[in-house]
């Protein structure tokens, strides 16, 4: 056994109110791959902002080669050979790819810098990634799987001994997902030591070496060889269930026909598309990424304008020209991108939930008591986890955050609910209670349309799936229907069923 190159030894840090972590002690090998897994809450980011010197703990010791360490910030930690890829994409989206790239490490002489030398670098390592991305492109303009890949560019470009990954492939395609695992390999077989936190199982069984377990900020469990577990096990270790307790589908009778499209076009969707969902109904859409089915969100929300088509609401065509038409009618989208598109992040949770039935009512007065009182109902039924209403909405988990937003569109009273990838980011325990949600709303008689590439999610949840592939409908299958090698059949380009990541 060689000497680990990365100690925690028992670790502690407090916030007001909270032990975030408690007399955490792990190891981490030169050339080891550890998944580091737990619920949200359960004190994996605060031992990833340790590591990258943006907390001190308040107990214990951290080593790095042998060495203690003190971080008094991330300069001192990059400098320890460290490299953090969080999932909060940390980029500039003003500048280009390549100024993201080599920030603070530009080449060039006498404070010059030599922007030819930047591009040719830039080039090389988004060729290692096995991206075709223009370096002189600004960040603001890829989509959130690519700047994922230019995140994960900067780390390999630092040539860090130590490289921790916060959720990689959460907005990342089927192929970019390949690429990556290609790349931590090599990394590894360079004696790279790697910190892979995920909560996609069949991710972490086909990469890992190892893995540690997190619970309410004290490490329960390490296994130095994944053979010596399994999901079922590692689940109950986390959270208390199995995974066929995860999803815990609830059927329905189902209503008439509520949503309604005819020949819908426009951009992202190639060709027309023609479907229904039935009040009540949960209408699965699975794809890759790239397969059109946030473009049809977007199109149905009022986002972006039709090129084609009608939309009927209970038998009403509609043609939605800004999203406040579409909110009018009862339709509510929560988008993807959460973090930039879905929540004001320095605004209170109560703000966040009321917003919108602020902005629809006449009144010329906001009436702060009744929104307060409504906010606070809403954040006790949908179990949002804040210290109160006033809570800025950036501080909470991201699965409190989905709740807030879903609690948004119930204060807005909307009958449609369009979700975009619902539990992207999300533990075991909170997306256990986002499908509770779901079931409880499509039971109430709301129409859901719930886009996922997670395909264990959406089969999970769906009373149909809808299978797009570039940008246009590749088939309807019943929940009887779905079958992995069947929506992989339809979402593929050359229809042959791969492995694809589950998130468990």
């Amino acid at each position: 056994m060689t000497a680990p190159i990365l100690q925690f030894t028992d670790i502690g840090k407090v916030f007001p109110g909270v032990v975030a972590l408690a007399d955490v002690s792990m190891d981490l090998g030169r050339g080891e791959i550890r998944a580091l897994m737990g619920e949200n809450g359960a004190g994996k980011s605060t031992l990833l902002k340790i590591l990258a010197g943006e907390y001190r703990p308040d107990s214990g010791a951290l080593a790095v080669d042998g060495r203690a360490v003190a971080f008094n910030g991330p300069r001192d930690s990059a400098s320890a050979g460290i490299a953090i890829i969080h999932q909060e994409l940390h980029l500039a989206p003003d500048m280009s790819v390549a100024d993201n790239l080599l920030l603070g490490a530009y080449p060039g002489r006498l404070g010059l810098v030599d922007g030819r030398a930047v591009r040719a670098r830039a080039r090389a390592i988004l060729a290692r990634l096995g991206e075709d991305i223009d370096p002189d492109a600004k960040v603001k303009t890829l989509p959130i799987g690519k700047r994922q890949m230019v995140e994960i560019g900067k780390a390999l470009l630092r040539d860090a001994a130590i490289i921790a990954f916060d959720e990689p492939t959460s907005s990342l395609s089927a192929r970019e997902t390949e690429t990556l695992m290609r790349i931590i390999r090599d990394l590894k077989a360079d004696g790279r030591a790697i910190l892979y936190v995920s909560h996609r199982m069949e991710e972490v069984f086909a990469l890992c070496d190892s893995v540690s377990i997190l619970r309410d900020g004290r490490h329960v469990a390490t296994y130095p060889d994944m053979r010596q577990t399994d999901p079922d096990h590692l689940i109950a270790q986390m959270a208390g269930r199995t995974i066929a307790d995860v999803y815990g589908y609830q059927s329905r009778e189902l209503g008439p026909v509520s949503l309604e499209l005819s020949g819908v076009t426009g951009p992202g969707v190639k060709q027309p598309v023609s479907l229904s969902a039935r009040r009540g109904e949960i209408l699965g859409f699975f794809g890759l990424v790239g397969a059109g089915r946030s473009e049809l969100f977007k199109l149905i929300y009022g986002a972006t304008p039709l090129a084609s088509g009608t939309i009927s609401l209970d038998g009403e065509p509609r043609r939605f020209a800004t999203p406040r038409h579409a909110i009018a009618a009862g339709l509510g989208l929560c988008p993807e991108d959460r973090k930039d598109e879905g929540i004001f992040k320095l605004a209170a949770v109560r703000e966040n939930i009321t917003i919108t039935r602020r902005n629809m009512e006449t009144a010329p007065l906001i009436r702060r008591q009744e929104e307060s009182g409504r906010a606070e109902k809403l954040i006790g039924s949908m179990r949002v986890k804040t210290a109160s209403a006033d809570t800025a909405i950036g501080t909470l988990s991201g699965g409190n955050q989905q709740k807030a937003i879903l609690a948004r569109w119930l204060d807005a009273d909307a009958r449609f609910l369009l979700m975009d990838e619902p539990t992207r980011g999300i533990d075991i325990g909170a997306r256990s209670e986002i499908y509770a949600l779901m079931y409880r709303l499509a039971a109430e008689g709301k129409t859901l349309l719930v886009a996922s590439s997670d395909m264990p999610e959406v089969m999970g949840v769906a009373d149909r799936i809808v299978v797009m592939r570039d940008g246009a409908i590749a088939g309807v299958l019943t929940r009887e229907e779905a079958t992995p090698n069947e929506l992989l059949r339809l979402a593929l380009p050359d229809g042959k069923p791969v492995g694809a990541a589950v998130r468990i």
